[in-house]
């Protein structure tokens, strides 16, 4: 490990959890208990699964970066590829948080009980909770496996380091480990996750999402998955850095050509996640089978849902495409700030637009509850906490080092 910089405390007030963060997760908590524990409790269940969809998302798109980034050898990602770790700290709670799922799971699957035409065997609901944990605990133990690898050679040598820090630190001390064998393994890692990766998303897509309407399909269904969570994780890591970058209080600093790059990397998945899009849907279009159209045209041409699918197609793709395409737009912190977060929050209403028609055929008005918001809200605030806490234990992803290894 680096022997430079002897102390690198978590004093530094930019990466602790703010008040703010705790107070957004009590408010998610709060509203989905008295939610749950109500009248309808299907509206906190539903409201759960679409935030865990698209915060897990996030968390597995990030950390995706920094093994792509490794797997290429791309130096200029360093400091990026730092940060982009930090969002496998949520990996251990989206676990917890499928697991929850379970409890409400007749609120959450509206085949339950209905004649599936031989899909039972598919769809039913213990063998879908087994296997998409299964491949929940495989995706997030190579993910976790690539970080214990990764942060070998970023910590600092510091015999005096506390907590889980000071347990990695010491154990490489005293186990050194050989150092090429040990990169090896790394690569290997990191080719492992983004194969499980794009199978494991795509599983969740067709289980947790598709199958909301068991008698409609698309084969891209899962492709389509896994590169919106590429497109999500990509603008995180921009958020976040961009953040750091700009806090007074932080010692990171992303340069212009590193946002620069990153957001060519943005705006190529932006391109690529409405490919996957317009492949599913002109098919289906001109294929004018009454089983495939019927999904597509109640999303997009039906009421109140034409309306969040035209501001799902403009905030996240038509206004990207034409802002991103400046190329000094992608060197201002404060404008991709913007951009990605307005990007992230089309995405949230997309899930609101695959799921909520399922739940609610029959809504004249937007079935956006409370429950939606206020756990929003609290993911949000619990994957802020958890990336702060990483950030915290590990201050030499804000200030990084020299790899001398």
């Amino acid at each position: 490990m680096t022997t430079t910089q002897s102390e690198k405390t978590a004093n530094n007030p930019q990466t602790k959890p703010t008040r703010l963060f705790l107070i957004l997760i009590l408010i998610g908590i709060a509203v989905f208990v008295i939610q749950a524990a109500g009248n309808h409790p299907e509206k906190a269940w539903q409201a759960l699964l679409v935030n865990f969809l698209l915060f897990s998302a996030i968390a597995q798109g990030g950390l995706l970066f920094s093994t792509l980034m490794h797997t290429v050898k791309a130096k200029w990602s360093g400091p990026l590829a730092g940060l982009a770790e930090s969002f496998a700290a949520f990996f251990p709670i989206s676990l917890a948080l499928f697991c929850l799922l379970y409890l409400g799971k007749n609120y959450l699957f509206p085949w339950v009980g209905a004649d599936l035409h031989g899909k039972e065997v598919w769809l039913n609901l213990p063998f879908l909770f087994a296997r998409d944990l299964a491949g929940l605990v495989i995706l997030y133990g190579l993910g976790l496996a690539y970080l214990y690898h990764a942060l070998y050679f970023k910590l600092d040598s510091d015999s005096t380091a506390k907590g889980l820090r000071g347990v990695l630190i010491r154990h490489w001390q005293k186990h050194p480990p050989r150092l090429e064998p040990f990169r090896r393994r790394m690569t290997v890692l990191a080719i492992l996750y983004m194969l499980a990766f794009t199978l494991i998303l795509s599983l969740l897509g067709y289980d947790l999402v598709m199958s909301m309407d068991p008698h409609w399909y698309s084969t891209l269904f899962g492709a389509y998955s896994f590169v919106k969570s590429i497109y999500l994780g990509l603008g995180a890591i921009i958020i976040l850095s961009v953040i750091l970058h700009l806090s007074p209080s932080s010692q990171f600093t992303v340069r212009e050509n590193h946002l620069h790059d990153i957001a060519k990397l943005f705006f190529a998945f932006c391109l690529v996640w409405a490919d996957f899009f317009y492949a599913q849907f002109v098919v289906i279009w001109y294929g004018n089978i009454p089983e495939e159209t019927s999904y597509i045209i109640e999303r997009t041409m039906h009421a109140p849902w034409n309306m969040v699918a035209w501001t799902v197609f403009i905030v996240g793709f038509i206004a990207p495409f034409l802002i991103l395409i400046n190329k000094k737009i992608k060197t201002i912190p404060k404008a991709m700030l913007i951009i990605c977060s307005l990007v992230i929050f089309s995405i949230w209403l997309e899930h609101l637009l695959l799921l909520k028609p399922a739940y609610y055929p029959d809504a004249t008005g937007l079935p956006i509850h409370l429950a939606d918001l206020a756990l929003a809200a609290g993911f949000f605030g619990l994957l802020a906490f958890v990336v702060n806490g990483y950030l915290t234990i590990f201050p030499e992803m804000v200030t990084p080092v020299k790899e001398v290894r």
